[in-house]
């Protein structure tokens, strides 16, 4: 992403942002711009916090792939709130609001549907010993697939302190919509839950989970499934230099996030999900 400042012959500053996709939802999805740009218009209509679509530039004239611009939103990811705890129960309301849109609406059907599957379908050649990797994948390849127990719903798909903007203490909008899907709301509600743990602590996480589930009528039998996801799904993000991860919050006066610490954390998460299987 890109921001621009624009002045006009009058003087009035305008702000916009150009966002050109990257990384893996290109491959994935030769449209992920369009489709991104698509899902915010429907986004706005809906009143949900995202980001403005303004233009949607297919030409090749200035990029060679297709670009949007989005209006400019006052606000930035912050990984040290003082109250840790107000924040995840902020991202709980909105996650809830994004849930609460019908996943069978037909002006959504161009979003995929989430497969769990093809997450366990890239197992690697060396599984990372120190992250249990097999272990979660052995279990969740016994499952065969997680039991389905809530209706189709809209989901962020990346749902994470990192893609929520922040304005005096305020939620202002949750951004990178390029992961966006149909599914199981479990699922982002189980990626939320393991970086909540992680960057703002296990009380925070307990809060994010508690007011979802308070505002939000589902079925949570297949939560420690969507946990175990979404830890290896981390695993997969992460591969073996968790060190770098922690190093990227030290600027943002996080020292205190190390490899240990996420490392710990992410032991206790396995750890409270597989308790919760071995007990059905």
């Amino acid at each position: 992403m890109t921001a621009l400042e624009i002045a006009a012959a009058g003087g009035e500053i305008s702000r916009w942002i150009v966002r050109r996709p990257k990384g893996p939802a290109p491959r994935r999805n030769s449209r992920s711009i369009e489709d991104e740009f698509r899902l915010l218009k429907i986004i706005q209509l809906l009143g949900l916090a995202g980001p403005a679509p303004f233009a949607l530039d297919r030409s090749g004239e200035v990029f060679a792939t297709p670009y949007m611009l989005m209006a400019y939103i006052e606000g930035r990811p912050d990984f040290a709130p003082a109250k840790p705890e107000e924040y995840a129960i902020q991202m709980a309301e909105e996650l809830g609001r994004i849930h609460a849109v019908d996943g069978s609406r037909a002006d959504l059907a161009f979003l995929p549907r989430l497969d769990e599957g093809r997450v366990l379908q890239q197992r690697p050649a060396q599984m990372n010993g120190s992250l249990d990797e097999a272990l979660i994948r052995n279990t969740l390849e016994a499952a065969r697939s997680f039991p389905q127990h809530n209706a189709l719903a809209l989901l962020h798909g990346d749902y994470w302190p990192g893609n929520i903007l922040w304005q005096e203490g305020r939620l202002a909008a949750v951004i990178d919509w390029e992961d966006a899907a149909l599914g199981d709301l479990l699922a982002d509600l189980a990626i939320g839950r393991l970086d909540v743990l992680w960057i703002y602590g296990r009380g925070a996480m307990e809060a994010f989970t508690r007011r979802y589930l308070a505002r939000t009528a589902i079925d949570t039998r297949s939560l420690p499934y969507w946990d175990l996801y979404a830890a290896l799904r981390l695993v997969r993000l992460a591969g073996a230099d968790m060190q770098e991860w922690a190093a990227f919050f030290e600027p943002y006066g996080r020292g205190d996030i190390t490899e240990q610490s996420i490392r710990s954390y992410y032991r206790f998460f396995v750890a409270q999900a597989l308790e919760k299987l071995a007990v059905e």
